[in-house]
């Protein structure tokens, strides 16, 4: 995996033979923050990262210049990757919470300019997530929240759906308030 752009732009994060975690390929990630770029200023937001896996799109984002990541991620063994290459990289603007993502959203009280969330495609209620996030309300107004997924799921009867974008087999997709 590599870092994109900004700040730690061309640097390369190795993971462990240990992690299960399915990261983002380069291809899909340099695609989609093209399309972020021309939708959001990185400058100064609030981005919660769930299902965080090896951590790699929160490092992109405050690699971009983001205020603060919020990660959530259950496997230890991804934590620890995580935590160790927050501190390879002197990053102090990332907190990493261990758990259930079903668990811990219900916890968090403040709300974000960017929401990720990059699931296990298996996962069996992956197509609540956006209603999990619009229930407890954590997108901010003008927020955007991306769900990355595979083609088995269709999100395009979402009320708060705007747009699909597919690289590869990955596909993002695009949630907005107020839609």
């Amino acid at each position: 995996m590599r870092i994109i752009s900004g700040t730690f732009k061309g640097r390369r994060i190795q993971a462990k033979s240990n992690i299960t975690a399915r990261p983002t390929t380069d291809f899909a990630k340099e695609g989609l923050f093209n399309l972020l770029n021309n939708k959001i200023d990185f400058e100064g937001i609030r981005v919660l990262d769930i299902f965080a896996g090896t951590g790699s799109i929160g490092i992109e984002f405050i690699s971009r210049g983001c205020e603060s990541v919020i990660a959530v991620e259950k496997e230890e063994k991804h934590c620890q990757f995580i935590r160790e290459v927050c501190r390879e990289l002197k990053i102090d603007n990332h907190r990493l919470i261990k758990g259930d993502v079903f668990r811990v959203i219900g916890s968090l009280h403040q709300k974000f300019d960017m929401i990720f969330a990059d699931p296990p495609y298996q996962l069996k209620n992956l197509s609540t997530i956006p209603d999990l996030i619009f229930d407890n309300n954590l997108l901010a107004d003008d927020g955007l929240l991306v769900v990355e997924h595979g083609s088995s799921i269709n999100f395009s009867n979402h009320p708060a759906f705007s747009s699909m974008r597919k690289y590869g087999n990955v596909h993002f997709s695009f949630f907005e308030k107020g839609i």
